[in-house]
């Protein structure tokens, strides 16, 4: 599986310690910056990231900010989006299997480093469960063309 990850300069160190880690896995890893902790406007990585995820580049996708609010907050008005802004393995889980999400979004301030690793791995391994889910989600795709 190909993941895309990117952070701002709040999440730059932690986005480098999940880069390692995702390789460790033995996932296929597109860093999209930034290469240093320079500040940067996070919308801009966001949408990278979110990118390679509706262009099939990357099946999923990680972003990495202070918190990780304003990277979801970015990421979702990209048609096709759906990040999920995640604190516990638990969330991780059931963003996957009841929404579908594509791309997790990680806070590289308020949340332990080992935490962010089972979130993340929790994230990339989980399946969308599909079925009562499945037409939840498309409703909130629709949302994207109705409003």
């Amino acid at each position: 599986m190909n993941v895309s990850i990117a952070s701002d300069h709040a999440g730059f160190e932690e986005k480098q310690l999940l880069v390692g880690y995702l390789h460790e896995l033995g996932y296929e890893v597109i860093d999209r910056g930034p290469q240093n902790d320079d500040r940067v406007d996070y919308p801009d990585f966001a949408a990278l990231v979110a990118g390679d995820v509706v262009s099939g580049a990357a099946e999923r996708g990680v972003l990495v900010c202070g918190t990780g609010i304003g990277m979801a907050i970015a990421a979702n008005k990209v048609d096709g989006i759906r990040a999920a802004n995640v604190t516990t393995p638990e969330f991780a889980q059931l963003a996957r299997e009841h929404n579908d999400a594509n791309i997790v979004t990680v806070s590289g301030r308020f949340v332990a480093d080992e935490t962010n690793r089972a979130i993340v791995k929790t994230f990339l391994e989980t399946e969308f469960a599909g079925g009562r889910h499945a037409g939840r989600v498309q409703k909130i795709m629709d949302l994207q063309k109705n409003v």
